[in-house]
């Protein structure tokens, strides 16, 4: 006597669908922005979402320079990294990150800390690319634009 009706249908890497997502950072909040790529990174908006699987697409993040925090989050916000030695704490702020390195870091720490912490969430994470301007160079991939509601 057969019970089970339906078999669970589990994703691999030969039966994955993965396409090429472009969007548009303009105007958007860095948190909530970061948490819907999130979710496009690791294929959680998919039906065939297999949890140990690199079933998500890859996502080109333009006009990261525009992108907006909000309060007092510029001045206020600090991000903690330590050198190894004793005594070395250091902390930034996203206004010096910006200043300094460049803007399409801030984009890249949220979304690694919205990723899982193993090997699957550091492979994951290379399917993102950040560009400051509107240019980018995979107009080859031919990329289709979302748009999030936030």
């Amino acid at each position: 006597m057969d019970t089970l009706s339906y078999k669970t249908i589990s994703a691999n890497k030969n039966t994955v669908d993965k396409k090429w997502v472009l969007v548009d950072a303009e105007g958007l909040v860095l948190g909530r922005l970061a948490s819907q790529i999130a979710k496009v990174i690791m294929g959680k908006n998919k039906t065939n979402f297999t949890p140990h699987v690199d079933c998500g697409d890859n996502v080109i993040v333009i006009n990261s320079d525009k992108v907006r925090l909000t309060g007092k989050k510029w001045t206020d916000k600090t991000y903690v990294r330590h050198t190894g030695y004793p005594g070395g704490q250091r902390f930034t702020s996203p206004r010096e990150i910006v200043t300094s390195k460049s803007s399409t870091i801030l984009i890249e720490k949220a979304v690694k800390g919205m990723l899982p912490k193993n090997r699957l969430g550091n492979k994951i994470f290379h399917n993102l690319f950040v560009y400051e301007g509107t240019e980018h160079p995979h107009e080859a991939q031919q990329p289709e634009k979302i748009e999030f509601k936030l």
